[in-house]
């Protein structure tokens, strides 16, 4: 159905009917669930510690367990966040806080594959990217400075990428 053809349809309905599909939509289907529950009461300090402490214990579990380091759990995290239209701020926080969580994980280790750094190379282009895109990467320069550094420091293969995007940007 497209667009207009649903918007026709439900200026058709009459108040009850609407309500009714709502109420049913917000029953069956989890993420209309967590949109109404989010535009109602955002509380994204509360997300926002939620989400950090996922990707933290990805990289530093609790207990003896082996860190799993997958990139994919902030991702789906930040693109939940998007589709929310989480602030701008808390957002970006949450990028930034995966990409240096990243890094004090791989600054004692010795193993840290290529992949691994590519990867974080690319979070770190999407979060600057959504910082000058949002219009706050004045609020973010130090962290993204610091991550520069820090992946110069650690002598990343790719930390020429980093100096690149934030020469570009600077």
């Amino acid at each position: 159905m497209s667009k207009r053809a649903f918007k026709k349809y439900v200026r058709s309905l009459e108040k009850e009917d609407l309500e009714e599909q709502i109420l049913d939509l917000y029953e069956r289907f989890d993420d209309v669930r967590v949109y109404y529950n989010f535009v109602f009461n955002p509380n994204e300090d509360k997300l926002v510690k939620d989400a950090k402490f996922k990707i933290s214990k990805e990289y530093f579990p609790v207990g003896n367990r082996r860190p799993k380091k997958r990139r994919s759990v902030a991702q789906k995290l930040i693109k939940h966040f998007l589709k929310l239209e989480m602030e701008a701020h808390a957002l970006a926080d949450v990028m930034f806080y995966n990409i240096e969580v990243a890094q004090a994980y791989s600054k004692d280790r010795d193993n840290i594959t290529e992949a691994f750094q590519k990867s974080i190379f690319k979070s770190f282009e999407q979060a600057v990217n959504f910082v000058i895109e949002k219009g706050v990467s004045t609020e973010f320069i130090d962290r993204m400075q610091k991550i520069e550094t820090e992946a110069g420091q650690q002598e990343w293969p790719n930390s020429y990428k980093f100096n690149r995007l934030m020469d570009r940007f600077l």
